[in-house]
């Protein structure tokens, strides 16, 4: 069985993105950070790294990255503070790293707006992939028209979305989960059919949904704690209703 952190032979070149990103690795332990810099270099990203806080805020300034792979716990200042603190100067997709089974911590980072987050222990490639899919969804294709419902708007070629004109400040899978629903008004998706069509994951810790999708109404709804537009469908998921009927 593969140890999680062995250094394997590169993927083949077909599966190296089209243009290179800019990843800031901030972990703490040498090792993992060495692997997971290997691998993203491989797979064509210029990668920087930082052992702390401190010095991955001072690296992102002078570098600011296209993509984060932040680890939670870091000494002098935690990966949370780093991620709001990161947010504070503008928006960056970030992927938090977290030890198994520190489940509040997890969802913590989703709170702080994390885009994805990867346990320990993790295969790098994985970490790949998870990094290259987030890469996608932050450069969508120019042919993607803007989209609008209930007052609200989204320009995905643009990745900017307002409510009643005023600008709304999400996060790389909030915005993604909010063109989604603006896609597909009125019908009723799973937590598992939003991993899938959302985060492009055929398998996931399904809280990630439900905390991204408390954090989005929380952004579009006039009263979060009686949401109108993302409505709870009982038994089956959500649904965005752009009548503004009540919902739970």
């Amino acid at each position: 069985m593969q140890q999680p952190y062995e250094p394997t032979e590169a993927g083949p070149a077909d599966e190296r993105p089209a243009s290179s990103a800019r990843v800031l690795v901030v972990e703490d332990d040498p090792t993992v950070a060495e692997v997971v810099s290997g691998y993203l270099n491989r797979a064509g990203h210029v990668v920087d790294r930082a052992g702390d806080g401190p010095t991955a805020l001072a690296r992102a300034a002078a570098h600011w990255p296209d993509l984060v792979v932040l680890d939670l716990m870091l000494p002098s200042m935690d990966g949370l503070e780093v991620c709001r603190r990161m947010r504070g100067h503008g928006p960056v997709p970030v992927i938090m790293l977290t030890a198994r089974g520190d489940e509040d911590d997890r969802i913590l980072g989703l709170e702080v707006g994390a885009d994805d987050y990867v346990t320990k222990p993790f295969s790098p490639r994985e970490l790949v992939l998870r990094v290259e899919s987030v890469l996608r969804r932050t450069r969508p294709a120019a042919a993607q028209h803007p989209l609008g419902a209930a007052g609200l708007t989204v320009d995905p070629a643009a990745r900017r979305a307002t409510k009643n004109g005023a600008e709304l400040a999400l996060t790389l899978r909030e915005f993604d989960l909010l063109a989604f629903f603006l896609r597909n008004p009125g019908r009723a998706f799973s937590r598992e059919d939003l991993m899938r069509e959302v985060w492009g994951w055929d398998f996931g810790d399904l809280s990630t949904v439900t905390v991204h999708v408390r954090r989005l109404r929380g952004k579009v709804e006039d009263d979060p704690a009686r949401p109108r537009l993302i409505q709870t469908v009982w038994g089956v998921g959500y649904r965005f209703e752009p009548a503004g009927n009540e919902g739970s």
